[in-house]
């Protein structure tokens, strides 16, 4: 595999300030300027946010690179490579490569989806060795997966595109209704976008929970009508009796009252029964999104959660972890994984944030350039006020400020 982000076509005789990351280390270095492939385009880079990815493949690449390896990708970051991170990027058209469309003027303002083709192969820009990302004055994207901000959009604000579209994407996986209780735990990058996109798709009831307060104060600006502090009480109880099932004798008891009604009826039992279902008569639950990412929270929600609920995993849990099957299945939880998004919910999430749709600007908390990169991750490993810590190569801030 390669060693450096050398496997990247690069300009000979110029260079770029860029941050990468080796062995855990994340040092300021000088790399030639990217050369764009074919059907491929050079953005200067504006803005690129820190994802909570990045925090993990840090230390943790080498799991997660054996997993993808396991499902067909060997061409994910490995501790050792010298990789240039960041996916979550705004910049301005810099240059073309042969084969494209040229429609998008130079200097005009993007965001991309961070895909890129080398070879006949497919990488995560900015996860990649291959394809180096955002962490730099300049990135390679292609062309057919760039779209220009619509509506005046600052880049300060479209620079929250990709974040906001694993959150979109998460929130559609879940099929939650505007009538639905939707309880969000973890209160991070991730549980900030998907709070976001509830409240946009007018989800009346959304309950926030993490133990710190800085990220509780951030998830009631994102729009949770409901803010708890886990510590002192459960996200689970906060919305009040909604009519949820939390214990299998009063499931029971549910489907014996449920027959003791319906069995003198005039008409079949099994009619009513049948016609309740179609008109959405089953046992009410809650929403649940697993926002953090750790060992053990999995397992604690499928415990503590009401029977019935859907709980949508959007944590990424690095580590090998542990459930029990047998209280998952005596409660029917109904237990959704999800990852990414597609290119149209990336669309549509840019479009929602030029048209106003989505409340976001408090997820971005700060921003820090080229020389800030290691205080700012060392900022985010500790939660605290800051939620989304955003890169700026023109600058020179050393440490996080306030956006």
């Amino acid at each position: 595999r390669p060693s450096t982000p050398a496997s990247c076509p690069h300009e000979q005789g110029n260079a770029m300030k860029a941050v990468t990351c080796q062995n855990s280390d994340l040092q300021l270095v000088d790399l030639p300027d990217p050369r764009p492939g074919p059907g491929q385009v050079v953005i200067n880079v504006l803005g690129c946010g820190i994802c909570g990815s990045d925090l993990h493949v840090r230390h943790n690449a080498d799991a997660e690179a054996d997993v993808l390896a396991e499902i067909g990708y060997d061409g994910f970051m490995r501790s050792d490579q010298q990789v240039v991170l960041g996916h979550e990027f705004v910049g301005q058209v810099a240059g073309y490569g042969p084969g494209t469309r040229r429609k998008i003027a130079t200097g005009t303002p993007v965001v991309a989806v961070p895909l890129i083709r080398r070879a006949d192969e497919m990488h995560a820009i900015g996860l990649s060795a291959a394809a180096p990302g955002g962490y730099a004055e300049q990135v390679v994207v292609e062309e057919s997966l760039m779209f220009t901000l619509p509506n005046g959009l600052s880049p300060k604000l479209a620079v929250l595109t990709e974040p906001l579209a694993v959150g979109r994407h998460a929130v559609r996986r879940a099929e939650v209704r505007r009538s639905d209780v939707a309880i969000v735990i973890g209160c991070g990058p991730v549980g900030l976008a998907v709070i976001c996109m509830l409240k946009a798709q007018g989800v009346a009831a959304v309950v926030a929970s993490d133990f710190s307060d800085g990220r509780r104060q951030l998830a009631a600006a994102c729009g949770a009508d409901i803010v708890v502090d886990p510590g002192g009480e459960s996200p689970y109880e906060a919305p009040g009796d909604r009519g949820f099932l939390r214990s299998l004798p009063a499931a029971v008891g549910l489907a014996i009252g449920t027959m003791e009604k319906l069995r003198p009826m005039p008409v079949p039992w099994q009619h009513v029964w049948r016609i309740g279902e179609k008109l959405g008569g089953k046992p009410k639950h809650p929403v649940i999104f697993e926002c953090v990412g750790v060992p053990g929270i999995l397992d604690g929600i499928i415990a503590s959660a009401p029977l019935y609920s859907r709980v949508v995993v959007a944590g990424v849990c690095m580590e090998p972890d542990t459930i029990r099957p047998m209280m998952a299945v005596n409660k029917e939880i109904d237990l959704r994984f999800v990852m990414g998004y597609t290119p149209l919910e990336f669309s549509d999430t840019l479009h929602m944030l030029a048209e106003g749709k989505v409340r976001a600007a408090p997820i971005a908390t700060g921003t820090v350039g080229l020389p800030g990169v290691a205080a700012a991750f060392d900022t985010l490993a500790a939660p605290g006020k800051h939620a989304k810590i955003i890169i700026e190569p023109a600058g020179s801030a050393t440490e996080p400020t306030a956006s």
